[in-house]
């Protein structure tokens, strides 16, 4: 008798474990993820834009410390070659003055020749350090040249930042056009019109009214999961997803879950993401095993 009930308790443990962990299966439209999935248009361009500005800001960044570094060497740089400019003045005064002492004080052609090769060999020891110097700098500016952002990435990131204004701009005036458009009528009578809309196969005038209801806060969660329908049907699958995931967040209960789950799960399946298919597919058929949507999960499995 204790064995049978100890062999029931671990067949149902699976299925248990597996209900307990359902809701949390909705990772879709997380930008945060390391592998976010289910993005809509909008969040692509949202994830894309940051990652651009994210790979800009670090090498900007990696840029300002390198050319802080290349500021103090050229500014030692620029001091050697000062110091080297007037040693060089120096000997040339230096020449002269002894140029003027030899033929004032008829000094000795041997002391003469000898002081005139110490000289030249002191300036071409300092035009030498001069070259050198010089080299050195023309190092640090093709440095510069390569490494700091170019005038066509800084133009890239501008029409990404342009591009996501556009896109926040256009999502923001469609919502006040909607919104002015059914002012005059209540939301009982815009969701009935969206479900005649629906029915007809007129997808975006039914999108436009159940977008409209959710703004209005008016069964929000039916709102989206039609909706994420839509876009299913028109094989949208990542925005589909999306907007499943936020129906099941607001209520998890609805009649509708089964289809919901499932076509999540196909979704899912037909994105390349196999593993959180499979993972929704069991779902469906360990919460609702007598139902149509079971049955397809079975097959899909």
């Amino acid at each position: 008798m204790l064995r049978s009930h100890f062999i029931l308790l671990v067949t149902a443990l699976p299925t248990t474990l597996l209900l307990s962990s359902e809701p949390s299966a909705f990772g879709a439209g997380d930008l945060n993820s390391p592998n976010p999935y289910g993005l809509t248009s909008s969040e692509k361009v949202i994830l894309e834009t940051k990652k651009t500005l994210n790979k800009v800001s670090a090498k900007s960044n990696n840029q300002a410390n390198e050319l802080d570094s290349l500021r103090e060497r050229l500014d030692g740089l620029q001091s050697i070659i000062e110091s080297l400019s007037r040693k060089a003045h120096n000997n040339k005064i230096t020449l002269q003055k002894i140029s003027d002492e030899n033929s004032i004080a008829s000094a000795s052609n041997s002391e003469y020749d000898k002081r005139i090769s110490e000289l030249v060999q002191a300036n071409s020891a300092a035009v030498s350090d001069m070259q050198n110097s010089l080299d050195a700098m023309n190092e640090i500016v093709k440095k510069i040249a390569l490494e700091y952002v170019s005038k066509s990435e800084f133009n890239a990131l501008v029409n990404d930042v342009n591009e996501f204004k556009s896109l926040i701009t256009k999502e923001l005036s469609r919502g006040k056009k909607t919104s002015t458009k059914k002012s005059n009528i209540s939301s009982a009578e815009v969701y009935n019109r969206a479900k005649r809309h629906f029915d007809a196969k007129r997808y975006s005038d039914a999108i436009e009214d159940y977008e409209y209801l959710i703004t209005k806060q008016y069964k929000p969660a039916y709102a989206h999961y039609m909706i994420g329908e839509m876009n299913y049907l028109r094989k949208n699958y990542a925005n589909a997803i999306s907007y499943f995931k936020k129906s099941s967040q607001l209520y998890a209960k609805a009649s509708y879950m089964p289809k919901l789950m499932l076509h999540t799960a196909i979704s899912m399946d037909k994105t390349g993401d196999k593993a959180h298919a499979k993972t929704f597919y069991e779902a469906v058929i360990a919460k609702y095993p007598q139902t149509e949507e079971a049955k397809i999960a079975r097959e899909k499995l």
